[in-house]
């Protein structure tokens, strides 16, 4: 795989590299046993060690285990002090408040969530697509769609939603990802001459499904953040792909 600043004539060299694993994994030849987290970018896992750790002292202060008797509130509190909420926005628009107790909400709130099963489908998808797009982007590149998943995601919640819902969890930065595993997918099928359309079919089934959910247990307007987060990690790996900023600028020159 090449480094991420590769001239453009090399630009598309690390996509067959991605789908070569999967033959290697599906060959009858043994390989010897590497250990699953060595192919985990560290950023990825400096992330999931942040998440676990939060979610784990606040389940642990629910179940008594720790903290005491006032321990049972620090979840309660947690959304409180971090969530995100359209009321931020409204006092970062309409008031200009750009105190850091506002400003801090539009990334602490991915690293709180309401309870232990959310923050453990959270985790589980977060390094089973950040290890998917860190073998193709660098690790700063990797923190990067995470980071602008969150950010946007946020940003768009507190424009379109309306109403004290607060929002909170990983699942935007998720789907930033899911952005990022889309693009490179909608690349390798560009190069084989196929259907690209076929990369959005994750999406559109977690979409679909939340549809459902919605329809059985109601909705929630989280969604608007996590589709957000897609959009934004998508359109973002354009320029944190491997040659992407390079590409960038040669489609330029040529208007």
């Amino acid at each position: 795989m090449p480094e991420p600043h590769s001239n453009f004539n090399n630009r598309w060299t690390w996509l067959p590299s991605a789908s070569a694993k999967v033959i290697d994994f599906m060959s009858d030849d043994p390989a010897p046993f590497e250990s699953p987290f060595n192919t985990i970018p560290p950023v990825i896992i400096v992330l999931v060690a942040i998440v676990a750790a939060i979610e784990l002292t606040l389940s642990a202060g629910a179940t008594g285990l720790v903290g005491g008797p006032g321990a049972i509130g620090w979840r309660l509190s947690a959304l409180n002090d971090y969530a995100f909420s359209p009321a931020v926005w409204d006092y970062v628009w309409t008031r200009g408040d750009t105190s850091p107790e506002l400003l801090k909400r539009f990334m602490t709130y991915a690293f709180v969530h309401g309870s232990f099963t959310d923050a453990l489908f959270g985790v589980a998808l977060l390094l089973a697509l950040g290890k998917f797009v860190g073998d193709v982007f660098s690790g700063a590149a990797t923190l990067a769609v995470f980071v602008i998943g969150t950010l946007v995601g946020a940003l768009v919640y507190g424009v379109f939603v309306k109403g004290a819902v607060p929002l909170f969890g990983v699942w935007p930065a998720v789907y930033g990802l899911i952005g990022a595993f889309t693009y490179i997918l909608w690349l390798r099928l560009g190069q084989a001459g196929q259907n690209q359309i076929a990369a959005f079919r994750l999406i559109g089934f977690l979409l679909g499904l939340q549809l459902v959910f919605g329809l059985i247990f109601g909705s929630s307007p989280m969604w608007i953040a996590e589709l957000a987060g897609f959009v934004a990690g998508f359109a973002a790996s354009v320029v944190l792909a491997p040659g992407g900023w390079t590409a960038l600028l040669h489609r330029l020159r040529q208007r």
